[in-house]
């Protein structure tokens, strides 16, 4: 079983920087996790995903201003977000699925298994 726990949200004017935190526990070291995020009125998307080799991939409109990282002590997954639009308003997501060592994750709901509460973050123009 796998927990996930985010903080970091908040509310920021456009060109701002926020970084979102994710503390995990479970078999999170055999896991590839990922950051979704839900705009009111639109479907969960995914933001960034990192694989269990640290393999990073991201979707278009958040590419060269997100960063996803993790470290294994302690037990976190990160979202660096810099240069932040009002078009990244939504409420943030942690994601983790169990995967083999060498997998590539994708940035489809679907693929995971646990996820986190959320945390919201506002992005005023």
């Amino acid at each position: 079983q796998v927990q996930l726990v985010e903080s970091g949200g908040g509310s920021v004017q456009a060109g701002g920087s926020l970084r979102l935190s994710c503390a995990a526990s479970g078999w999170t070291y055999s896991s590839c996790m990922a950051w979704f995020r839900q705009a009111p009125g639109k479907e969960r998307e995914g933001v960034a995903t990192i694989a269990r080799d640290g393999k990073t991939t991201y979707t278009d409109s958040v590419k060269g201003r997100f960063t996803i990282s993790k470290t294994a002590v302690p037990d976190m997954l990160y979202l660096q977000m810099n240069s932040l639009k009002p078009e990244d308003t939504a409420m943030y997501y942690c994601a983790a699925v169990v995967c083999s060592r060498g997998s590539s994750p994708g940035l489809g709901r679907s693929e995971y298994t646990y996820w986190g509460q959320g945390t919201q973050v506002t992005v005023s123009s």
